[in-house]
């Protein structure tokens, strides 16, 4: 990444997300534009590690005067609640196959960044919010879990349903057919087993969603473990 990092932001009143435009994952919030810039070259590191092994030439950025913002989006309620809900307009670009393998390998890596976390985590007491709060790394599994049949269904897609299989059964069988829309959607073919959205997410704006989701509670449980 020599030179400008395209990024934008996507902002309300008390919330802006920064997200990198070629790195979906990439993403991180802050009260302020400013702070989600700084918040954004601040995790840079921890997301070149997990994507590393993929071999996709990520390079980080020197501090925020590298990073180039291409286009600012006014939130919404999702926004504001603490998720990034506005697709940015390169989201909306066909995705040719070579691009839907690297997507698909960043995607992967976060998933498997998540898994590796939890698993690290099993036994352990994570540290409390400062109310008190958060969920233990059991319910954290499961949330990912159920934002990930949401995400699924907002491509297109119907999840499986594996009611009497474990959670790791039932979180392989969701990915695996989260993937095979994935490349349906790009490849502009019907998805196997469709579901009746009316507004569904393009292919881009999904992995953007589902490996932010991932690797903001995988860096949640190492934080508090």
């Amino acid at each position: 990444m020599k030179g400008h990092v395209p990024v934008y932001l996507e902002v309300t009143r008390k919330r802006t997300f920064a997200g990198a435009i070629e790195w979906p994952g990439w993403c991180r919030s802050g009260k302020t534009p400013e702070d989600a810039l700084e918040a954004l070259v601040a995790y840079a590191d921890r997301y070149g590690a997990v994507i590393s092994r993929s071999r996709l030439g990520f390079e980080r950025p020197g501090g925020v005067d590298d990073l180039e913002v291409v286009e600012r989006l006014t939130g919404n309620a999702t926004t504001e609640f603490g998720a990034p809900g506005v697709p940015p307009k390169a989201d909306s670009r066909p995705l040719p196959p070579a691009e839907l393998k690297r997507l698909k390998a960043i995607l992967e890596a976060s998933w498997r960044a998540f898994d590796r976390a939890a698993l690290a985590a099993r036994g352990v007491t994570l540290t409390k919010g400062p109310r008190g709060g958060g969920r233990d790394v059991p319910k954290m599994e499961n949330h990912v879990f159920e934002a990930e049949e949401g995400y699924t269904g907002a491509l297109g897609s119907r999840p499986p349903r594996l009611p009497d299989a474990t959670l790791a059964k039932r979180s392989a069988a969701l990915r695996a057919n989260a993937v095979d829309a994935l490349a349906a959607r790009a490849a502009g073919k019907p998805v196997a087993d469709p579901r009746n959205t009316k507004r569904p997410w393009s292919p881009r704006f999904y992995v953007r969603r589902s490996a932010w989701h991932a690797l903001d509670h995988a860096w949640e449980i190492e934080d508090r473990s």
